[in-house]
């Protein structure tokens, strides 16, 4: 039993405790493969953000253990992100007034708080708020991330003493500090850009970042690149992660609030999109609330072994499919990797030089900038190129925080717009009976006296005023007099909303007073109960309630037909009158 509700819990525990020997292999190799490219990346990133680089294996470590037991993916792995980096740093750098150990322990905070926000989403069952962070936005979030850590690595690149953190301040900066320029560290760097750029060209699948980090690091220590003046990594301690805590006022923890939950939606959403591609690429599905708990459990599992949040590893994860991983035991042999060279190498690591840790950086930026998509958009959706574009505008001009609440707040703006003054066609019959949308360049014929109407949007209470007014001028803009208003309610009429109601009681008995009558097509059932609950009246004071749009065009012909029927019937009655009152 108590294994039953563990395994309920922690779903990874019974493909772990039921692993298959086959899979062994495999994992290994990928293990491996995914623990050459997690350990450089997690000590730039680590770089990126002001504090100890050994801190970037603390936070690799415990997370990748705790997502083997939690997370329903087989091919996830995760670590430190470099948008996630970016974030936690253009955050905490300004608060802590640039002193490590505070930044270290703000770092921690942020990543618990975003561990608890991520564990509250996932008990309330909130993952569809992440779409708050839509395409467009996270297209300019990532070019504007990518812009800036190309910005903040340029001390490190040039071998110049660190610029302000605000990419503004730090481009405004430069010029002036560029007489500081040491050469051997650009010619380092530039070396170390065009390696990696080299081997991703002609060796895609080798570790191109250990690779240059491991030249790098070799190099310095034989030909002592700091006595030659380039920057190196320094002391990093060794073993376990210690707690260090400095006196510094408690308010600070405030404003981390609102920034923590920010980095939330964004962690969120790249995890999703991560979680969800490599689910569908392998055939298999994921539980999307279960991995929103994974996400909080590996935050907070990040935080308690003083290391900082974590998200979905997208380039790691896909090292581990190339390499045919299959399950989440790839996960924990990348831990065990990772832990012993905490423990038996990190004297080594402290001869790396800053300037090839700015280049894996840039390097690692570059996958995220794609001015290519931001000008595909502008020719397919200028509104999602406007949107993509004053996100990356934003992030580089209000900083990556403020930038992405801006874009958000747009993005509802856009969104309530578009509600607001939605689109609407007009709908006609093919040659073959088929309802379609009437437009320029189709042979789309009305029906004679009819208008049929699709309102592009669910009605509400701040969009039904609009859609009476669009009726009433489709009605006077007709060539032809009108006798039905035929609305297709299965798009629009979406839930109870009184004001709806009472919007389209009215409409109907408008109609009627210029001898038109409304009819609403599709969801008559509900309609009918909606109307009935709103205390208002059905036809003949009301609108017609029909089925579907077909079952509305039969009811108007054979109204139409009647009609014609009993003309017929007059006609030939008045004309029997007049014959008798000519024989008489």
């Amino acid at each position: 039993m108590l294994l039953h509700k563990l395994i309920g819990w922690m779903p990874g525990l019974n493909d772990l405790l039921h692993y298959k020997k086959a899979f062994l292999k495999d994992d290994i190799v990928a293990g491996f493969s995914v623990s050459a490219v997690a350990l450089p990346v997690a000590i730039a990133y680590t770089q990126l953000m002001g504090i100890n680089p050994v801190i970037g294996l603390y936070a690799c470590i415990l997370p990748m253990i705790v997502y083997a037991l939690f997370g329903t993916s087989r091919q996830l792995i995760v670590g430190p992100d470099v948008a996630t980096c970016a974030v936690i740093s253009s955050v905490t750098m300004p608060l802590a007034m640039g002193i490590s150990d505070i930044i270290w322990e703000l770092t921690i905070i942020m990543t618990i708080m975003t561990g608890l926000w991520c564990l509250l989403a996932g008990y309330f069952r909130l993952a569809i708020f992440a779409e708050f962070l839509s395409q467009p936005i996270l297209t300019g979030l990532f070019n504007g991330v990518a812009v800036t850590i190309v910005a903040s690595q340029m001390s490190n690149i040039f071998g110049l003493t660190p610029s302000p953190t605000n990419f503004i301040a730090s481009m405004l900066a430069l010029p002036r500090k560029i007489v500081e320029l040491h050469w051997i560290t650009l010619a380092l760097a530039l070396s170390s850009l065009v390696i990696l750029l080299l081997l991703k060209k002609f060796r895609p699948t080798w570790p191109s970042t250990l690779i240059v980090m491991v030249l790098g690091t070799v190099l310095s220590d034989f030909f002592d690149f700091h006595a030659a003046g380039i920057a190196i990594i320094g002391n990093i301690g060794t073993g376990l992660p210690h707690i260090h805590t400095p006196y510094f006022d408690f308010l600070l923890y405030k404003k981390l609030l609102i920034p923590s939950l920010n980095l939330t939606v964004i962690s969120i959403a790249s995890y999703m999109m991560t979680v969800r591609s490599f689910a569908e690429k392998n055939h298999y599905e994921v539980d999307i609330d279960q991995e929103l708990r994974a996400l909080g459990y590996i935050n907070i599992a990040a935080a308690i072994s003083q290391g900082f949040a974590v998200s979905a590893a997208t380039s790691r994860t896909a090292v581990n499919d190339a390499n045919g991983g299959k399950t989440q035991m790839v996960s924990v042999i990348a831990a065990l990797m990772i832990a012993l060279v905490l423990f038996f190498l990190t004297q080594s690591l402290s001869f790396i030089p800053l300037a090839v840790l700015g280049a894996v950086l840039v390097y690692s930026a570059t996958s995220m900038f794609s001015l290519t998509t931001l000008y595909a958009m502008r020719k397919t959706n200028r509104a999602d190129f406007i949107l993509a574009s004053f996100t990356f505008v934003a992030v580089l001009v209000v900083g990556l925080v403020n930038g992405i609440g801006f874009a958000i707040l747009v993005g509802l703006l856009q969104f309530l717009h578009t509600v607001f003054r939605p689109t609407d066609l007009l709908l006609g019959l093919d040659d073959v009976g088929v309802v379609r949308s009437m437009r320029a360049e189709d042979d789309i014929k009305p029906i004679p006296n009819a208008l049929l109407y699709r309102f592009n949007s669910p009605l509400t209470y701040f969009n039904i005023s609009y859609f009476k007014k669009r009726i009433h001028q489709l009605i006077d803009d007709s060539f032809t007099p009108l006798r039905w208003v035929i609305i297709d309610a299965a798009s629009s009429f979406t839930y109870n909303d009184s004001t709806v109601m009472k919007y389209i009681s009215e409409l109907a008995n408008e109609l009627k007073s210029r001898e038109i009558i409304l009819i609403l097509a599709g969801r008559s059932s509900e309609l009918r109960s909606w109307l009935l609950k709103n205390q208002l009246a059905l036809y003949p004071k009301g609108p017609i309630l029909v089925p579907d749009l077909y079952f509305a065009i039969r009811l108007m012909q054979s109204y139409r037909e009647q009609n014609e029927i009993n003309e017929q019937t007059l006609a030939l009655n008045s004309a029997v009158a007049h014959r008798t009152s000519q024989l008489n």
